[in-house]
């Protein structure tokens, strides 16, 4: 349980300040953040080069049908809901209940209603939208919903990160936890929100994404497998003008797993994809999701 009072130590003063200002904005209607952030990542985009050209040459392979001006303009929107998303963590984090079910809208939610109806333990497949957080938000207020996280040295974003995002009944897991404890609350009813979709290093398989090599966690069907699991596509979208968000919950996947491991795993990047298509710069595009190349391949971002 997250005290407080466990850190009013001095070294702890700048955190509390940033926190205190993220709850600050919070309180300003969206609108407003929104234009906010706009200004504020369209300078981060022009003064972090190695980041803004990690997107575009991210984009450039993914869409090679767009042109370069276009790549370039999708990279700055996507900075700009970054910065937009940063400034929202106040509301996500400390927003009333009855603020965010006016602010987000959901889509397909039925495919999820009908898996829960039925008595499935589902696995909801989260790839690295920008806002990706506040789906699972949303949905823990129904029914516990397991996420994980990455445990860091600070011990107050840690405490913080794990008291709000479990305010509803979120269920945090560290990443490099035994998987049996994940695996026991999966198959004990609870919901995965899962984010698949960075790269995996030497712990991954080669399937393509977007048809280039990447290595990716092949991960999916062995959960759905041994976690008895129906897998359901979500994606998070960020409205225009801070009219809030909407998500997007595909339907159940079809003969899945199917017994082939590279085969699941290319499907559930083409799930991705799919997701992805509908508004490329929503995607968090600043990952080098091609860092990790085949043998005898060069660096993708040399």
């Amino acid at each position: 349980m997250f005290t407080p009072g466990n850190y009013l130590h001095p070294r702890y003063w700048l955190s509390w300040f940033g926190f205190g200002l993220l709850r600050l904005i919070s309180i300003l209607p969206l609108p407003a953040i929104a234009i906010l952030g706009s200004a504020l990542g369209t300078l981060v985009f022009h003064l972090m080069s190695s980041r803004r050209d990690i997107a575009v040459k991210n984009l450039a392979a993914c869409f090679p049908e767009m042109s370069a001006e276009r790549h370039h303009a999708t990279a700055k929107r996507c900075f700009q809901l970054i910065a937009i998303t940063t400034l929202n963590m106040g509301v996500n984090w400390w927003a009333s209940p009855k603020r965010l079910e006016r602010l987000v809208s959901f889509e397909g939610k039925d495919n999820y209603d009908k898996a829960i109806a039925e008595g499935r333990n589902i696995i909801l497949l989260a790839p690295h939208a920008i806002a990706l957080e506040i789906g699972g938000l949303l949905l823990s207020r129904e029914r516990p919903m397991i996420t994980m996280y990455q445990h860091t040295r600070k011990k107050l974003l840690n405490d913080i990160v794990k008291d709000r995002r479990g305010r509803f009944g979120g269920i945090l897991v560290e990443r490099r936890a035994p998987l049996r404890s994940l695996l026991k609350l999966i198959r004990g009813g609870n919901p995965f929100y899962y984010l698949p979709d960075q790269d995996a290093g030497d712990k991954g398989v080669f399937v393509p994404f977007f048809d280039v090599q990447a290595a990716t966690f092949p991960m999916l069907s062995k959960f759905a497998k041994v976690g008895n699991a129906v897998v359901l596509p979500i994606f998070t979208h960020i409205l225009p003008n801070g009219k809030g968000w909407h998500v997007k919950i595909g339907q159940a996947l079809d003969n899945f797993p199917s017994g082939d491991e590279i085969a699941d795993t290319r499907r559930m990047n083409m799930e991705i994809e799919t997701m992805i298509r509908d508004e490329p710069a929503q995607y968090f595009w600043v990952h080098k999701r091609f860092k990790t190349r085949p043998d005898g391949v060069e660096d993708f971002y040399q």
